[in-house]
């Protein structure tokens, strides 16, 4: 953040811009304001974005528990990995954070398990006495065990489980306030005709996908470290050497999604489920989280066109942003429109057949450009503050909205 902060302060320093061919906003180098009272720095406006995407990322990723043993910087660097994919790809977490969502649900309702105690089975929280996780649907269908790991789960209190973790309704609550009033702020200088910078748009993008995230992961317990022992001793699977699981990274990635079959994980031959394991990959509960891609990548990118007409340094810069924005609109859209076409034949397989084949290409061939895109919409509105309208610099002003203040 510090070597951010010294970029900003580099980036400040006078450049020539390419002249728009159209009206715009004296343009500004430095900190630029009449009244001192009712305004604020080029620092104050990188801070406030970062504290902001800090709040949002940090708290809203709930990683799954870790193998066993892990040291304190290990932990760190797992869930750091976790923020920096909530920042790149942020519908990809939302997508992972559905299917758990969705698949607690299913868990409600077959198995009778509350949310929290649901949500804890997902994430691999449960183990065995011999130290391998309960986390799919055929060890709670087992006919030696099954009812017996049931009934253990139902039996786990829930404030144990939520003992464990690291987080609660005020600190959740605090980072959505945090989002909710950078999104306030947002909104009274549109309102007021003040200058936003892409930043700030940014960065209100991150606050109001991250809604999302928070309100799927609500009940799920944050950072927990330990698992829970329940249930009868299991056997261990003579096939593979127990280890951490270590999942090639598309599976992984295609895992947070879709889910993962039952091919590519098996709990009695590890110690810990996969960094975005569910439980096992149905058909519904991927294609569930797949759709929710379409309206979150609306807004994700709708908030980004937001910017649409405002004031860039160069064209260019103008026509790399619109571009990119359309695309983080239009990428996950049609994935997920080809999952409801494929939902609404499941029971024909060749059109299914057709339909994977098209959304592989489109994976394949948009791959590649949405996540350009992404970085593009990281990396570009810091560039952009090298030149800023005066505007940006001026606060807002409250005592329109609220007298006396």
């Amino acid at each position: 953040m510090l070597l951010i902060l010294i970029a900003v302060h580099l980036l400040s320093q006078d450049s020539i811009a390419e002249p728009l061919p159209r009206p715009s906003d004296t343009r500004a180098t430095a900190d630029s304001c009449n009244d001192i009272n009712s305004c604020r720095t080029l620092f104050s406006v990188v801070w406030g974005c970062l504290a902001t995407i800090f709040a949002c990322t940090w708290v809203s990723v709930h990683p799954n528990v870790p193998p066993p043993n892990q040291s304190r910087l290990q932990l760190f660097w797992r869930r750091l990995k976790m923020m920096l994919v909530a920042i790149i790809a942020p519908e990809f977490i939302v997508a992972f954070a559905a299917r758990q969502f969705l698949g607690s649900r299913w868990l409600v309702e077959n198995f009778k398990f509350s949310s929290t105690q649901a949500f804890f089975f997902c994430m691999g929280g449960f183990v065995s006495p011999t130290g391998h996780p309960i986390a799919t649907k055929e060890q709670l269908e087992d006919p030696d065990f099954g009812l017996e790991l049931q009934e253990a789960i139902r039996d786990v209190n829930e404030e144990e489980i939520m003992d464990k973790s690291k987080g609660d309704a005020l600190s959740k609550g605090i980072a959505l306030l945090q989002g909710l009033w950078f999104t306030l702020q947002c909104l009274a200088r549109a309102h007021q005709r003040l200058a936003i910078t892409q930043l700030e748009v940014a960065t209100l993008a991150f606050a109001v996908v991250n809604v999302f995230i928070w309100l799927l992961w609500w009940n799920k317990p944050l950072d927990v470290q330990w698992p829970i022992v329940v249930g009868p001793p299991t056997e261990p699977d003579t096939e593979a050497v127990t280890l951490p699981v270590q999942l090639p990274r598309s599976k992984r990635f295609w895992g947070g999604i879709w889910g993962f079959s039952e091919t590519d994980y098996r709990p009695l031959s590890s110690v810990s489920v996969p960094s975005y394991w569910s439980i096992e990959n149905q058909f519904d509960l991927g294609a569930g989280a797949g759709i929710l891609l379409a309206p979150v990548g609306a807004v994700f990118g709708a908030v980004h066109c937001a910017a649409w007409d405002a004031v860039f340094p160069t064209l260019t810069e103008m026509w790399i942003w619109r571009t990119s924005s359309l695309a983080i609109v239009a990428i996950p859209g049609l994935i997920s429109l080809l999952t409801v076409i494929a939902m609404l034949d499941s029971e024909d397989e060749d059109w299914v057949s057709v339909v994977s084949a098209a959304a592989v290409v489109i994976v394949m061939l948009g791959g590649p450009i949405y996540i350009a895109a992404r970085l593009i919409l990281i990396v570009l509105p810091f560039v952009e503050l090298r030149l800023l309208p005066p505007s940006v610099f001026v606060d807002v002003n409250w005592s329109t909205y609220i007298p006396h203040i």
